[in-house]
């Protein structure tokens, strides 16, 4: 594959996402996914079948969710993108009752690309801020201070 299909493929996987198309996940992803960095959703089963779980859990609690690329970055058989998400909390999540606040969050994942599918995933977002932040279980400065002293 080239560069500009595997950069297609992963703008097709936010795409899918956002319908909430978990099923396509077999076609953006290898069986034999290694997720380097799964988010921090307890009981998550490992590779294609924790992503599928993952973005179950996230739609269930944000159903109107969706993503905006901003960056997509490609070289060899990597993919890199920033992106963010945003939705509003009409589910539970990780314990947290429905807020109806709606919450960004946002990430850079890089994603390593063989034979047409996502093979390896490395990723990093901001789930301090969106979870806690944003939702209210804290403040953004720590403790329940309103702003720094």
């Amino acid at each position: 594959m080239s560069i500009e299909d595997n950069k297609r493929l992963v703008r097709r996987l936010y795409e899918e996402t956002d319908k909430q198309n978990f099923e396509a996940m077999d076609e953006f992803f290898s069986p034999d996914l290694v997720d380097h960095d799964p988010p921090p959703i307890p009981d998550l089963k490992p590779g294609l079948e924790g992503i599928k779980q993952a973005f179950k859990v996230f739609a269930s609690a944000y159903p109107d969710g969706t993503h905006v690329i901003h960056d997509l970055i490609a070289e060899g058989d990597r993919v890199v993108v920033r992106v963010s998400g945003t939705g509003t909390q009409t589910g539970e999540f990780k314990g947290i009752k429905p807020t109806g606040k709606k919450v960004e969050m946002t990430g850079i994942v890089i994603y390593r690309i063989e034979g047409g599918k996502i093979v390896e995933r490395w990723a990093q977002h901001n789930f301090l801020g969106f979870v806690m932040q944003q939702l209210g279980v804290i403040s953004p400065f720590g403790h329940g201070s309103p702003h720094p002293s």
